[in-house]
């Protein structure tokens, strides 16, 4: 008992001080400084745009850096940024556009010439791809003259004014020797965008400073704070507290917990999220050989489509979601673009029936033995399938419960295989060690990147190098409509295109979309004056496409007896009665997993 309690005490103790020092930031003794304070559950990867993957990441440098467009508050399509116009040559091959006239935030010129070694810097050196590599493999050169960027293409392509990578300032960067292993953490940061960072301590916090040389004009706010958090039990205490103003992405149980207090408002819309299941269907790398150790019978489309058929999607939105989310009849682009959006209907669509799953697959030559469990046709091997989720997640884990009385009911096993997110990374896109896996992306307004995943050449090398698979997809028929997709430049005939790519995916099941999770935020009202969502009407605020959220915020003045200059003497016992829940709760929390499915852009 004592070792129980010395273990638990160092826990507190250990978060008390974390947390401390997180108090000590909200207390800035700046009198009247207007600081909003985001809560992260997930800790920045690299300040280096060019290495950053991960959401809390690369949703930092949109808040500072321009892009050649941004996706418009209103509708989410392309919008002047740096780039303040362009034209397109009648063959779709050349690109050029004027970079508008304004400042880095040390008063240096912005100039094509930035945008131009920006992009070429990552078509010519390895380190600089690994973030937006993909971005530019359709580029044959970029050159600036002036303010005017042309770029020439290899062949057309459609998603051209979507390009995800922030323009950086060359004569900052092009001293960098070394951007692999460059931290980029040299502040203040010489930026375009909105904000400026300024201070960075390592899975603490990043703080931001409101640009004066923004070209749409200075913030409204003074000073824009990224506070982490271990875990969610921790930041929705910081929430309730007051140690942090507004906390996003949560699960529907920390959403759920917000509930009672006249303090947060609580944030409920579409997300820009498909929560789905891949499945081994027969990985290999880019040069077809096999890989991993998959299950033979999710080679079989009869039984990836009877998977499907036996899950009951509503079931899962209602008790495993809390009925805080919308179930997938569709592909892996959500809802809230409705432009791109496909869902199945007539004999296309699946849905819950147990019956003819099990039909299925006794047509298929899949028989039940003496305990139920169905075998191979050949009756070597019984459908006994693995289930790879990650550690520490318990909403994954009820998943998991759900999908084995499912499964069960068809004659299949199912267990559960929990593993380190760097593990379920490597096994689930590069050396194909698992058979069923749960996954999920944020999809941006252009779901182009997305829809790319599931390309061939997106598989692993035969030496094991990731090409940023989701599925080690290979399939003529989605190959052949991506190419079209890519060179059709009218945008409802893209979007058709682009919706049967999504049928594609949904009938030859490598990936099965369980449901699309609603965005559920919270914040203090007596915080935050405002806040305007992207898109303006019923959006997102912490990991929307784009910065215009925090670029609109406002604060509630600050008073004299504000968290900000007053004492912490209640948000420290908060904190310590926090502690014990957790402590009680989950005993010895391991760090946060490092890159997760649901942490991707």
């Amino acid at each position: 008992m004592r070792k129980w309690l010395a273990r638990l005490a160092a826990l507190g103790v250990a978060l008390l001080v974390v947390s401390q020092g997180q108090a000590a930031l909200a207390q800035d003794p700046a009198a009247g400084k207007k600081i909003v304070r985001v809560g992260a559950t997930q800790a920045v990867d690299s300040m280096n745009p060019f290495l950053a993957v991960r959401l809390v990441s690369t949703s930092i440098h949109r808040w500072m850096y321009g892009f050649l467009t941004v996706p418009d508050s209103k509708t989410l399509q392309p919008s002047p940024d740096l780039a303040e116009s362009w034209t397109t040559s009648e063959d779709g091959l050349t690109w050029t556009f004027k970079i508008r006239s304004t400042k880095w935030s040390d008063g240096q010129p912005v100039t094509a010439e930035d945008a131009a070694w920006t992009f070429n810097k990552i078509m010519t050196d390895d380190a600089a791809k690994t973030a937006n590599g993909p971005a530019v493999e359709n580029f044959e050169t970029v050159t600036a003259s002036g303010q005017d960027l042309t770029i020439k293409l290899k062949a057309p392509q459609a998603s051209m004014l979507d390009n995800p990578i922030p323009i950086m300032p060359k004569h900052v960067w092009e001293k960098v020797t070394d951007l692999a292993n460059f931290s980029a953490d040299q502040y203040p940061a010489v930026t375009s965008g909105p904000y400026i960072a300024v201070e960075h301590k390592k899975d603490q916090f990043v703080k931001l400073q409101a640009n004066p040389n923004y070209w749409r004009g200075k913030a409204k706010i003074d000073e824009l704070q990224v506070v982490f958090y271990d875990n969610p039990a921790a930041s929705i205490v910081g929430l309730k507290n007051g140690e942090i103003d507004l906390i996003g992405r949560l699960t529907p149980p920390d959403f759920e917990a917000l509930k009672g207090d006249a303090n947060i408002v609580q944030w409920n819309e579409q997300g820009r999220r498909a929560a789905y299941l891949q499945l081994n269907h027969g990985a290999t790398t880019t040069d077809d050989k096999p890989v991993g150790d998959g299950h033979p019978a999710l080679k079989d489309a009869k039984v990836r489509q009877a998977l499907h058929y036996a899950i009951d999607k509503q079931k899962l939105v209602a008790d495993v979601q809390n009925g805080l989310a919308k179930p997938a009849d569709g592909s892996i682009v959500p809802p809230m673009y409705t432009d791109f959006f496909w869902e199945a209907s007539g004999d296309t669509k699946v849905s819950y029936d147990p019956a003819k799953a099990n039909q299925i697959l006794d047509d298929a030559g899949y028989k039940k033995g003496a305990d139920g469990v169905r075998t191979m046709p050949d009756g070597d091997k019984k459908l006994e399938f693995r289930f790879s989720i990650h550690t520490d997640t318990p909403i994954e884990d009820k998943l998991a419960e759900y999908l084995t009385g499912f499964f069960k009911e068809v004659g299949i096993t199912l267990t559960t295989k929990k593993l380190d997110s760097s593990k379920f990374s490597e096994e689930t896109g590069v050396t194909g060690l698992f058979d069923i896996a749960i996954s999920g992306w944020s999809v941006n307004p252009d779901p182009e990147e997305v829809l790319a995943t599931h390309l061939c050449s997106r598989r692993p090398t035969a030496a094991g190098e990731g090409g940023g698979t989701e599925s080690f997809y290979c399939d003529e028929t989605f190959e052949k409509l991506y190419q079209e997709q890519l060179k059709e430049l009218d945008r409802p005939k893209r979007a058709e295109i682009i919706k049967q790519m999504q049928e594609r995916l949904y009938t030859d099941a490598p990936v099965i979309a369980l449901y699309y999770p609603n965005d559920l935020e919270g914040y203090r009202k007596d915080r935050i004056k405002s806040i305007t969502p992207i898109p303006e009407t019923n959006g997102i605020l912490y990991g929307g496409s784009g910065y215009w959220p925090f670029y609109t915020v406002e604060a509630v003045e600050p008073a004299a007896s504000s968290a900000e200059g007053g004492s912490n003497t209640g948000l420290i016992a908060g904190i310590v009665g926090a502690v014990v829940v957790i402590g009680l709760g989950a005993f010895f929390l391991t760090r946060r997993r490092k890159s997760v499915a649901d942490d991707r852009e």
